[in-house]
C-alpha cells in the first residue's frame, strides 16, 4: 500500500471517528478554508462557517443520536478521493432506531478534504431542474 493511500486511510478513519464523538471541531478541523459540502438532500454549502451550520442541527442532537459505522472504504490515493460507504444508525428519543445507508465521497488537498458529497439510498430519487 502506498503512503499517500495509508495517509488518506488514516484521516478517514479519524473523520469518522470525529463524527461518532459527536465533535463538531474536531469534524471541521479536516477541511479546508474553501470546503464544499453536497448534502443528502442537494443542498450546497461552501466555506468553513457555511458547512458549520450545515452540520449544527446534527451535533446538537436534532435528528437523535447518530453512529456512523463503516461499510466498505475505496481509496485512490492518485485521484486524492477517498469513497466511503456507511450505515448511519440514528437512535431517537422515543427509543426507536432508524438505519439509514450511504455514502461520502471526499476529496483532498493535501492533508484536508475541499469536497465532500455525500449520498442516501431513498425511497424516491432526488430530482433537480438544471439551471
Amino acid at each position: 500500500m502506498s503512503a499517500r493511500k495509508q495517509e488518506l486511510e488514516r484521516i478517514g478513519g479519524a473523520f469518522l471517528k470525529a463524527f461518532n464523538d459527536n465533535d463538531l471541531d474536531g469534524v471541521m478541523s479536516f477541511f479546508t478554508d474553501d470546503i464544499v459540502y453536497d448534502e443528502l438532500d442537494g443542498t450546497r454549502s461552501q466555506g468553513l462557517d457555511a458547512v458549520r451550520s450545515a452540520f449544527e442541527p446534527q451535533f446538537a442532537g436534532r435528528f437523535g443520536q447518530m453512529t456512523f459505522v463503516e461499510d466498505d472504504t475505496y481509496i485512490d490515493a492518485e485521484a486524492n478521493k477517498v469513497m466511503s460507504s456507511w450505515y448511519l444508525r440514528i437512535k431517537k428519543e422515543d427509543g426507536s432506531t432508524l438505519v439509514l445507508r450511504g455514502l461520502d465521497l471526499l476529496v483532498f488537498r493535501g492533508d484536508k478534504i475541499c469536497l465532500k458529497e455525500t449520498y442516501v439510498k431513498a425511497k424516491s430519487a432526488l430530482y433537480q431542474a438544471e439551471t
